[in-house]
């Protein structure tokens, strides 16, 4: 059973920079894509960035530029380093695990979830 817990969040105004934590326990970087997704209170969760057992990237179009996914496999720790950071961003993060090489852009794929971590960047 995979486990995850967010770190990181935060208030930080624009422009400014954050960087998120995901520890993972029962994880295998060989075996679990992992993700980060963002939601708003009525709205759906929006997928933001993806990294694949193989270590290829993807990020939405709407961050991409800003936001960098990456791990550390020794640590067992997703990252999502957040720059330039605007009130658009503001939003709940969600650290997510597939059992699966290659992960997708839908939440329905996934089958792991943290608790979140609240990101602002106030106006």
């Amino acid at each position: 059973q995979v486990q995850l817990q967010e770190s990181g969040g935060g208030s930080v105004q624009s422009g400014g920079s954050l960087r998120l934590s995901c520890s993972a326990s029962g994880y295998s970087s060989s075996r679990h894509c992992m993700g980060w997704f963002r939601q708003a209170p009525g709205r759906e969760r929006e997928w933001v960035a993806t990294i694949d057992t193989d270590g290829t990237t993807n990020v939405a179009y709407s961050v991409k530029g800003r936001f960098t996914i990456s791990r550390d496999k020794a640590k067992s720790t997703l990252y999502l380093q957040m720059n330039s950071l605007t009130p658009a961003d503001t939003d709940m993060y969600y650290c997510a695990a597939a059992d699966a090489l290659r992960c997708s852009m839908w939440s329905g794929d996934y089958n792991y979830w943290g608790q979140g971590t609240q990101v602002t960047s106030p106006h």
